[in-house]
């Protein structure tokens, strides 16, 4: 059951019920026209450009990919120099971004839980299996790029 715990898997949840709520429990609420769409556009094609340069990187530095394995490197170079989780960042992302595509606004309270459920079954467990197996090089790391932004 482990192969099913997946950061997109996670996702698409969480995108059907922002949908599911758009679609049945609207109650006449907005974002209000092209503005929403436009910055949805933004940020789900920048959630996705996020996550190809990461994997692109990480296949680049011949590492895993997958949230439960260790990596055989510490990638620090590419859009890791800049932040973390770029893959969990750009889900976010593509999150938030569907939330506005389908003016779901009473799902907004869904980015911030989303972010949580990533933090607690992703980020914290892989930062100890990276703190345990790169141990000075992850300390380096962990001072000089923060963790989301």
């Amino acid at each position: 059951m482990r192969w099913l715990d997946v950061p997109p898997l996670w996702l698409a949840g969480f995108v059907a019920a922002a949908w599911l709520q758009a679609a049945q429990f609207a109650f006449g609420l907005s974002f209000g026209g092209a503005w929403a769409e436009f910055l949805a556009g933004i940020l789900v094609g920048g959630g996705i450009l996020l996550a190809l340069l990461a994997i692109t990187e990480m296949r680049r530095q011949q590492t895993t990919v997958i949230p439960h394995q260790t990596p055989s490197r510490l990638v620090q170079s590419g859009i890791f120099s800049r932040t973390r989780n770029p893959i969990y960042l750009g889900d976010v992302l593509i999150l938030a971004g569907f939330v506005l595509w389908f003016d779901a606004v009473l799902s907004l309270p869904l980015i911030p839980v989303f972010l949580w459920v990533l933090e607690k079954r992703f980020v914290i467990p892989e930062e100890d299996r990276m703190r345990r197996t790169f141990r000075a090089d992850w300390a380096r790391y962990e001072q000089k790029v923060r963790r989301w932004v």
